[in-house]
């Protein structure tokens, strides 16, 4: 009997693993016997060739740790264990001793994987579980190659394609510089030139930017349409409100020089308002016509219209009448042609010839400025320094502009004004009761109809109006 337990202790303990020289056990406690065995029921023992899952070694490199300590005597743990499962692989089967349910029991210790060993999955024999091997220590991105292989290197950019991005990069910067200091070289070359008046009125701001665009007849010394000697004083011939909102078409409505204002109790026309009572007096007229602010003032001498048409090589006008005008120097085919500088002045001053009048001679000369901007702004001038040069020192010369008015405004008003003269603006001039009125000691006037002028430009400074004409002499051509 006792060969018989010798032998069966011999077969459940590995000789790979052998227990610690000197284990510590535990008082066994009062509940934790071994359950006796049936004294009726034989003793089972295995045959000699029949090799139970137990009995098969376990290869030494899964010795445990040499300080591995169990928490009851041997023959307790035996009792208490099951048999193990047969596994597929040998090599996969390890022997975990457990601990009685009742007992202290200690950590188990893993079984450490001997280098040169494969990562397997073992499957703990007593309790089912399911443990894994440590990994190996792998470098964060390591290349991932096939054995026997070395990793290919990554593509590198071809140098020569860093040189030419360089040199782009230093091409593009020089070219900004160069910009820049150009722009700001034109700036104070422009702004140093603008004869610059303080024609500010102090009048509240508005919706809307808004122009005052006028154009004096003093005379000089050109001799047309009279010099200086045959016509004393000055009129302002040529009233334009230029009016950009914030969103909307803009416009460019012209103010018939006849029309009857009335300064300090007095009546007059308001193209003497300038001579008689000053700038800042027909800048105060214009706003209570339109219930609106003037931002900005720009006044062209007709001396200086003439040689900025000349300087661009001379503007397209057309007229559907053949006139012959001796008072204005207008000789004209009916058709287009192309002006130079004198043949335009005269065709922004004509009116004796013209069937209606001063609205006529306000309608020719919006096209006239209309004219002078879409050639100034075309391709062809922009690309000849030259060109460019002489225009802006002729119309410098011949411009006089109110303090607030820079070389950015001045940009900014010509776009208006081409943007108002073109098939998406809004053109025409103001609305009349009577374009006769007669008044005793200033004549033959032009009685406005303020309720609709105001309505009007209450309009166009919020961008609610539809492009197109508007004005009295609108209704009378459309009649």
């Amino acid at each position: 009997m006792n060969n018989a337990k010798k032998e069966a202790k011999a077969q459940d303990t590995p000789p790979s693993f052998a227990p610690s020289r000197n284990p510590s056990s535990r008082p066994h406690r009062s509940g934790n016997h071994e359950k006796p065995r049936d004294g009726n029921a034989p003793l089972k023992t295995n045959p000699p060739d029949v090799v139970e899952p137990s009995d098969r070694s376990v290869p030494p490199v899964f010795s445990p740790a040499k300080d591995r300590r169990t928490s009851q005597p041997m023959k307790a743990r035996k009792a208490n264990s099951t048999a193990p499962s047969r596994v597929d692989s040998p090599s996969a089967a390890t022997f975990r001793p457990t601990a009685s349910r009742h007992t202290d029991a200690a950590p188990v210790v893993r079984p450490r994987r001997a280098e040169g060993s494969s990562a397997v999955l073992m499957h703990d024999a007593s309790e089912g579980l399911q443990t894994y091997p440590p990994k190996a220590n792998r470098t964060p991105h390591a290349p991932r190659t096939r054995h026997g292989q070395s990793p290919t290197p990554l593509a590198q950019p071809p140098r020569h394609r860093h040189r030419i991005l360089k040199t782009f990069g230093i091409l593009m910067v020089l070219l900004l510089l160069t910009g820049t200091f150009l722009a700001f070289s034109t700036w104070n070359w422009v702004d140093s030139r603008l004869r610059k008046m303080d024609w500010s009125t102090g009048a509240a701001n508005t919706q809307g930017t808004s122009w005052l665009i006028l154009g004096s007849d003093e005379r000089d010394s050109s001799g047309i349409g009279g010099s200086a000697k045959d016509v004393p004083g000055f009129r302002t011939d040529t009233i334009l409100i230029l009016t950009k909102p914030q969103r909307g078409p803009s416009s460019l409505i012209s103010v018939p020089r006849d029309s009857l204002v009335e300064v300090d109790g007095d009546s007059t026309k308001i193209n003497a308002v300038d001579q008689l009572y000053g700038k800042k007096e027909l800048i105060r007229q214009t706003e209570s016509i339109t219930g609106k602010n003037i931002d900005h003032v720009a006044q062209l001498r007709f001396e200086g219209l003439q040689n900025v048409v000349d300087a661009l090589g001379g503007i397209n006008l057309c007229y559907d009448s053949t006139v012959s005008d001796p008072y204005s120097g207008l000789n004209w085919t009916a058709g287009c042609h192309t002006a130079d500088g004198g043949t335009a002045l005269a065709f922004s001053r004509m009116r004796y010839a013209d069937p209606t009048g001063d609205f006529g001679r306000a309608k020719r000369q919006r096209s006239v400025i209309g004219a002078i901007i879409k050639k100034a702004t075309s391709k062809e001038v922009l690309s000849n320094p030259t060109t460019v040069k002489k225009l802006a020192t002729n119309a410098l010369n011949a411009l006089q502009v109110d303090n607030n008015t820079n070389p950015k405004v001045l940009a900014e008003m010509a776009q208006t004004f081409k943007n108002a003269t073109g098939p998406g603006g809004i053109s025409g001039s103001l609305y009349w009761s009577d374009p006769d009125y007669y008044v005793d000691g200033v004549g033959s006037s032009v009685l406005l109809n303020d309720k609709k002028n105001l309505q009007l430009f209450n309009d166009l400074s919020l961008g609610t109006h539809s492009p197109g004409s508007v004005g009295s002499l609108s209704e009378n051509v459309s009649q």
